[in-house]
């Protein structure tokens, strides 16, 4: 039976994080919450993982027009005017507030640095937070240990395609749900080619199911963390 890790509510460079486990843990994975999330819809997650990992899970900066957090602004009625249309595939998406959600990212990132430099940094994220996970790799200044991307989708091509050697030889876990409403299951595998054709040693799980993180992906994951250890 794995024993419940500690909990707590910390500030990190101004955003308002969940921390799960010790400081001191082999890993540190930052994992990002999507569009209209919270921390607390992760946390269970981090709880049950059973891996020697430190999670941090920030909270986005911006209130979202239906509810909890993001980490850019939506337009709400173009989101839903472009769902009617069917899952989408955000690739030539330029978001505006994409640069100001790195820097911030950029911020947190040194502020963990600074105060218990991690032994491995794993940064992740689900949907919107996968993406600005994988944009902050691609043009970040700060390198990470591997990268997690759930149910998430290519941005901005033209920005990133410049710095796919970034990607080279990084490990980097990606799931995507072949029922996705939100995010097209094309856009999943789009998204799984660009890293692996950048030379990401990549791990790829596809599951029945919606925009979610299922039991598969729970275990894929839980698998992907303790390779990183050995």
């Amino acid at each position: 039976m794995t024993t419940p890790k500690a909990e707590r509510l910390i500030d990190i460079a101004g955003l308002r994080t969940t921390a799960v486990g010790q400081p001191d843990a082999p890993l540190t994975l930052i994992l990002l919450h999507g569009y209209a999330m919270r921390p607390a819809d992760l946390s269970p997650f981090a709880h049950s993982l059973g891996t020697p990992a430190y999670f941090l899970l920030p909270e986005g900066p911006l209130p979202s027009t239906i509810g909890g957090h993001a980490w850019w602004a939506v337009d709400r009625e173009a989101r839903e005017r472009a769902l009617s249309r069917g899952p989408r595939d955000l690739t030539d998406d330029y978001p505006q507030g994409l640069s100001a959600a790195r820097h911030q990212l950029g911020r947190f990132l040194d502020a963990v640095a600074a105060e218990s430099p991690p032994r491995r940094l794993i940064l992740g994220g689900f949907s919107q937070g996968g993406m600005l996970a994988l944009d902050w790799v691609l043009r970040g200044t700060r390198a990470v240990d591997a990268l997690a991307l759930l149910s998430a989708s290519r941005l901005a091509a033209r920005d990133w395609h410049p710095h796919r050697a970034r990607l080279r030889d990084l490990p980097v876990f990606v799931s995507h749900g072949s029922g996705d409403q939100d995010l097209a299951f094309a856009a999943g595998e789009r998204l799984r080619d660009f890293v692996l054709e950048s030379g990401a040693r990549t791990t790829w799980v596809p599951f029945e199911g919606g925009h979610e993180v299922p039991l598969v992906v729970w275990r894929g994951l839980r698998k992907f963390l303790s390779a990183l250890l050995e």
